[in-house]
């Protein structure tokens, strides 16, 4: 396991579980929100965006990224030996979701490049704008997209982890901290 994806529903704890992952094989961790969302959350267009993800996974032998960015899904999946599946059940997605924005809110938590959650966002009724919202629309989406990827024949020989308990994530780890995880 040297060139792993960590995909799954926003507050899935992909970037939290990436970092420590990254940690443990000794690689460098690609947090594709950091890359993709500019100051004042302007948007990387989609060929910067491919160009830099190229260049961050060239840079490392081994690296673990985290991210659902279908513009760059072809990319990050060709480049993995493993692809890990945060697949954890609505309900605890919602409450995690909920709970993270507003501690991010009240500690004016710098998210990426000088961003930070909004209370306009917290109520905004689109949920490409609130957070909250995609979490609970796009849980569904997510496993569909996820699990097409799964049966493409492109990506069929990768070796897909599909963790669907908090405890699965944190017994996952433990194994590859261990040295024994043959994922």
């Amino acid at each position: 396991m040297q060139r792993v994806s960590v995909v799954g529903n926003s507050s899935s704890g992909k970037s939290t579980f990436a970092a420590e992952l990254a940690t443990i094989i000794g690689g460098e961790h690609i947090e594709l929100d950091s890359m993709f969302h500019r100051p004042g959350w302007t948007e990387l267009p989609q060929d910067e965006f491919r160009a830099q993800i190229v260049e961050r996974m060239a840079a490392s032998d081994r690296w673990v990224a985290d991210g659902n960015y279908s513009m760059v899904a072809d990319l990050v999946r060709d480049a993995t030996d493993t692809i890990v599946w945060l697949d954890l059940p609505k309900r605890y997605v919602r409450t995690r979701v909920v709970r993270r924005t507003f501690s991010r809110l009240i500690h004016r938590t710098e998210l990426w490049n000088g961003n930070r959650e909004s209370v306009r966002n917290l109520f905004n009724p689109d949920p490409r704008e609130s957070i909250i919202l995609w979490a609970w629309t796009q849980h569904d989406n997510y496993t569909t997209k996820i699990e097409a990827a799964m049966a493409d024949p492109r990506w069929r020989d990768k070796n897909w982890v599909r963790l669907t308990t908090p405890s699965a994530v944190k017994q996952f780890l433990a194994t590859a901290s261990e040295g024994t995880s043959d994922v």
